[in-house]
């Protein structure tokens, strides 16, 4: 196996010379784990762990490895396990805000191709969650895909009007409907796998995820549990891994994510809502905040049934979130940056002494 069958391509092959030393090797990481690592060569897959002048030297979670990344590495015990010495240039990635309280990046996978974005037809479609995971592709540069799962669970002309829900929404990505069981669907989804292409899977606990790739494999290589009694599944994956498919295409798994906030995503956000963004171009005045001022494009469109109310409170609603954890988090670094040039003082301080 080459690196470039694991999608080393010629945009990171201009970035690495200025990334690694003359003894480091290139590696993917394949598998994260709390503190722990897997990354993968063009030989095999190793444990690895990261250099301590790395791990002091960064700043956020945002700098860490996480599955898809390009990282420098040093060989050990004779090239079985790996020391990660930094992590190369994202041509891509995938991000949220952290759960919780805190306002940082939490790194979902990078330098993904498509992202999946996968819903059961049966009880999760959900319109506004799926315009979050679209704003979340779009603002990583990933091309986001629709997949409908389930669809064996309702009848064809239900599948119908989702589809035609979706299509009302002014959502453009291309939408899959498939099924684990029957393999409805199924061609047309493998055609997009295409060797040396990274997909990431997305979407709720027990969509159907990790059965999706043990039907692709060929066999049940990864443990699912039997669904709850309204035919759901249950959760099961617990950790990002990356996976090579027979076919030579790469494909990421993740776990179900119960929240999925965004920060400073305002470029997705006017991306994944083009049709409002481009309305508002044609407002009379540059900074209309589309509520109630005169010769609105965007209130127009509503007046006249071209825009959904629904759609345009679901991208004032995520614009908001982006915007206002993009000011809580700016003002989180510049507060972290100041107690670090603190540190050094004291440290040069005491040194003098």
């Amino acid at each position: 196996m080459k690196l470039s069958d694991l999608g080393f391509d010629n945009w990171f092959e201009a970035h690495v010379e200025d990334s690694r030393q003359a003894d480091q090797g290139i590696a993917r990481v394949t598998t994260v784990d709390r503190d722990a690592y897997l990354v993968r060569n063009e030989f095999r897959e190793i444990p690895a762990e990261l250099a301590g002048k790395f791990r002091f030297r960064v700043e956020s979670s945002f700098d860490l490895p996480c599955v898809g990344d390009w990282v420098t590495v040093q060989y050990h015990n004779a090239d079985t396990s790996a020391i990660i010495h930094g992590v190369l240039p994202r041509k891509t990635f995938l991000r949220r805000k952290c759960a919780g309280e805190n306002v940082d990046f939490q790194m979902i996978a990078a330098n993904i191709d498509i992202a999946f974005i996968v819903q059961s037809c049966h009880f999760d479609f959900n319109l506004r969650r799926l315009d979050r995971y679209l704003v979340m592709a779009t603002d990583g540069r990933v091309e986001p895909m629709i997949l409908l799962t389930k669809t064996d669970l309702i009848p064809h002309d239900e599948l119908e009007q989702t589809l035609a829900t979706i299509g009302r929404s002014g959502v453009t990505a291309k939408v899959l409907a498939i099924s684990n069981i029957t393999g409805a669907g199924f061609d047309e989804f493998r055609s997009v796998l295409v060797s040396g292409r990274t997909c990431c899977l997305l979407g709720s606990s027990g969509v159907g995820k990790t059965t999706l790739i043990n039907r692709l494999i060929g066999h049940d290589a990864f443990d699912t549990k039997a669904v709850s009694g309204t035919g759901e599944g249950i959760h099961t994956t617990a950790r990002r891994q990356l996976i090579v498919l027979e076919q030579g295409a790469m494909l990421i798994d993740t776990p179900g994510m119960r929240e999925l906030g965004l920060l400073d995503a305002n470029d997705g956000v006017d991306q994944s809502f083009e049709d409002i963004h481009d309305l508002s171009m044609n407002c009379r005045f540059a900074n209309c905040s589309h509520t109630q001022e005169p010769d609105c494009a965007v209130l127009e469109a509503i007046a006249n049934g071209d825009l959904s109310e629904e759609r345009f409170c679901s991208y004032v609603k995520l614009k908001k979130e982006s915007e206002y954890h993009a000011m809580s988090y700016l003002d989180k670094r510049n507060k972290d940056r100041a107690f670090g040039r603190f540190v050094k003082s004291v440290k040069k301080h005491m040194k003098k002494r």
